[in-house]
């Protein structure tokens, strides 16, 4: 069996019903996840854990082709009541990195953001619970959800400290990665980070993982709710978050002008 030389990471949020425009970019709805996770299965991908992605990242394992990582922004309900059904028929794995002061509240982070001010629930502690026994990480995304690079010293401390150690308590699991809110932030917060005692962070840079990546920088793939099973796919396979027909042809292109030794203009 091949062994792969890079892993990408596919970030959802919302598993739930769009009520807009703006709504449908993050919000995947639960019969679309459904064909994305069959459609991925199929093609013969399948969902690692976190933990063997780190050990894969860190030279301990070696991981098939077609290993991903699965994770969920947030914490929404929507995860535990659409989500973690269908994966559990997959016998698959997934991290949700969740917000510790709003657990069992709402997006309110989004209420200025959506146009119509709409916000959805998040889980709430029995909900984590069952996750976790069903073999589901649960890691940081902050306090509140802050842009991260806007905070002051302090402020920037008690958002990664703080999630960190809020989490810990609730859940009785170390909490060791965290993921960056809106995808944000910068050398400080990444000092920061560190020395909150994160042992990783994920961002919202597009892009496979390979084992030189920065531990700090870990690479994501944008799910939308618009993305057919189709352009999930080709996503994945590009390791990027345009998955239109036209983005997989110019790849093909380009590779078969490589190998040519054809620069491509």
């Amino acid at each position: 069996m091949n062994q792969t030389a890079r892993i990408p990471v596919l970030m959802y949020h919302r598993v739930g019903e769009a009520h807009n425009d703006w709504e449908r970019k993050y919000c995947v709805s639960p019969q679309r996840f459904a064909q994305h996770m069959n459609s991925l299965h199929t093609q013969g991908w399948h969902a690692v854990t976190l933990q063997q992605f780190v050990h894969w990242l860190d030279g301990r394992i070696e991981l098939p082709e077609g290993a991903f990582l699965l994770t969920f922004d947030d914490g929404f309900l929507g995860v535990h009541e659409h989500a973690a059904p269908v994966l559990r028929s997959l016998n698959w794995e997934a991290t949700v990195f969740l917000v510790s002061n709003l657990i069992g509240k709402r997006d309110l982070w989004c209420e200025a953001h959506n146009p119509s001010g709409a916000t959805y629930p998040l889980m709430d502690a029995s909900h984590l619970r069952e996750l976790q026994a069903q073999g589901f990480r649960l890691e940081s995304h902050t306090r509140n959800h802050a842009d991260l690079p806007t905070l002051d010293d302090a402020t920037l401390v008690a958002e990664l400290a703080g999630s960190r150690a809020t989490l810990q308590d609730m859940l009785g699991t170390p909490i060791d990665y965290l993921a960056y809110p809106f995808g944000r932030f910068d050398e400080r917060v990444l000092k920061a980070a560190q020395q909150a005692g994160y042992q990783a962070a994920f961002s919202t840079q597009p892009g496979f993982n390979r084992q030189d990546v920065d531990r700090f920088r870990l690479r994501r793939l944008d799910v939308f709710g618009t993305d057919t099973p189709a352009a999930l796919l080709r996503k994945i396979r590009l390791g990027s978050n345009d998955g239109s027909l036209g983005q997989s042809l110019r790849y093909g292109a380009g590779r078969i002008l490589a190998r040519l030794g054809i620069q491509s203009a």
